[in-house]
C-alpha cells in the first residue's frame, strides 16, 4: 500500500490518526521496529516544518503491525536526527512506494 502524506502540525496529525484508530504508541517499542521491520507497514506520514528553525521539524508516522495494532511513531526530522527506528520507517516507506521523500 502506498503511504498517504499530509503536511500539518504534529498535534493535528496525532488527533487525526487517533480518529482513524491509530492509538498505539510505537515510540515505546522502537527496538522491535528496528529488529523486525518486516512486521510493520507505513500507512500515513505527516510532516511538520518549523517556521525558522530546522531543528523544529518532525515527522509522525501512522503505522500498523502484522499483529493488527495501529499506532503512531513521532520523530525529529532534521539533519542531526539519529533515531534508528525513524530511519527504518523511512526505508519501509521508500520501499513500499518507491517515491517517498521526507
Amino acid at each position: 500500500m502506498k503511504p498517504t502524506y499530509h503536511y500539518t502540525t504534529v498535534l493535528e496529525a496525532l488527533e487525526d490518526l487517533k480518529e482513524k484508530g491509530f492509538t498505539y504508541d510505537f515510540n515505546i517499542h522502537q527496538d522491535d521496529i528496528k529488529t523486525n521491520p518486516h512486521k510493520y507497514e507505513v500507512k500515513h506520514v505527516y510532516r511538520y516544518e518549523g517556521d525558522a528553525d530546522p531543528d523544529e521539524e518532525s515527522v509522525v508516522y501512522g503505522i500498523s503491525s502484522d499483529s493488527g495494532e495501529k499506532g503512531v511513531f513521532v520523530a525529529g526530522f532534521s539533519a542531526n536526527s539519529d533515531n534508528d527506528a525513524a530511519l527504518v520507517l523511512e526505508k519501509l516507506c521508500i520501499e513500499s512506494s518507491g517515491q517517498c521523500k521526507l
